[in-house]
């Protein structure tokens, strides 16, 4: 399944809040992104015509089952790859800035040899 890192990125923005908040609106996702709300807006508009979100009457967005498995999947990266970076001696505001970077182009194979040697650092 291929989706651009900017789908990606609002995709794991709506997981987060959700998991924050409880529930999420375009404007959270415009202040969490710090992007304007037509922006975010149009791009809610293509996410629910492909079917990755739904939008309720009171404008309030759940991921779909497609939607959350690619958020699920880039938040995991995310989380793993900035404890990995930490791990091996790089400071936090690097490693998450960097992990964000990696999440979206590592592939499924390096990705599971780093949840690997973290599994053996934690035993």
């Amino acid at each position: 399944m291929n989706i651009y890192e900017s789908a990606e990125n609002y995709l794991e923005t709506i997981l987060i809040l959700e998991r924050r908040k409880g529930e999420v609106r375009s404007i959270d996702i415009a202040g969490e992104l710090n992007f304007s709300k037509p922006s975010v807006s149009y791009a809610m508009k293509q996410f629910r015509e492909n079917g990755y979100i739904h939008m309720d009457n009171d404008n309030f967005i759940t991921l779909t089952p497609k939607g959350r498995e690619i958020a699920e999947r880039i938040y995991e990266r995310h989380q793993l790859l900035t404890e990995y970076l930490m791990a091996i001696g790089v400071d936090e505001k690097n490693s998450r800035l960097d992990a964000c970077r990696i999440e979206h182009v590592i592939s499924p194979e390096s990705f599971e040899k780093i949840k690997l040697q973290m599994k053996r650092f934690s035993d």
